[in-house]
């Protein structure tokens, strides 16, 4: 039993040192991939969310399909919905996700620093309040069905629509894959035809539009006639 338990946290160690070193060469961040792309145009990050969309759609939807995937009930809900309005507000006032601010603490930025602090302070502060001061109480309101007077949407997890419709999860997998590869097709057309417009030669002057040698003195003499 020891022996698997230095076993599973030397895996663990290898695992998160290998996916540290990633985001930080990488500079991923779920952040930028929002925000560069509606302020900045800059569809890096974008591009690299919705690639790893796609696998993980893929992959999940594939286990779920042959029965491998243990998918988490969680509730869905109006406290989902404000709770992840002010993360994100959160995430673009400290102008990274977490794992960037995790990225960014370790090469020593102040402002990641108390950011990932206080992200640590408010989920102390959650904990206490959890249980007293919960809206709504789960226990109470939670099923899977929608409970409207008690603002809940249902219990949903991703084997819904595999056991409410019998169609396989890979199914439905491949409509978001659809989905996500035309957004990325699209970003790509849109970079390339900046691209080309950026690189293509400054249109010359035509001879005709120019104006004639003789034409143009005769103007310059009615100037400075009529200063």
């Amino acid at each position: 039993m020891h022996d698997n338990s230095v076993t599973q946290c030397l895996a663990s160690f290898v695992f998160a040192a290998v996916v540290g070193f990633l985001m930080q060469r990488s500079r991923f961040c779920n952040t930028a991939a929002l925000r560069d792309a509606m302020l900045f145009k800059s569809y890096r990050n974008t591009k690299a969310l919705l690639a790893l969309m796609i696998v993980t759609t893929l992959g999940f939807t594939g286990f779920m399909s042959v029965g491998g995937g243990h998918p988490i009930e969680f509730e869905v809900g109006v406290n989902q919905l404000v709770g992840l309005f002010l993360f994100g507000i959160g995430m673009v006032l400290a102008g990274a996700c977490t794992v960037s601010t995790w990225v960014k603490t370790g090469e020593g930025n102040i402002g990641a620093l108390w950011a990932l602090i206080f992200t640590f302070v408010g989920m102390f502060l959650f904990s206490l309040f959890w249980s007293a001061y919960y809206w709504p109480p789960a226990p109470e309101t939670m099923s899977t069905t929608a409970n409207l007077k008690g603002l809940q949407f249902g219990v949903a997890n991703a084997a819904t629509l595999q056991l409410k419709t019998g169609i396989p999860a890979f199914v439905f997998g491949l409509v978001q894959v659809a989905f996500l590869g035309g957004i990325y097709r699209a970003i790509v057309r849109r970079e390339r035809a900046a691209a080309q417009a950026r690189e293509a030669p400054a249109e010359p002057v035509s001879r005709a539009a120019a104006p004639a040698p003789a034409v143009a003195q005769a103007s310059a003499a009615e100037d400075a006639g009529a200063a």
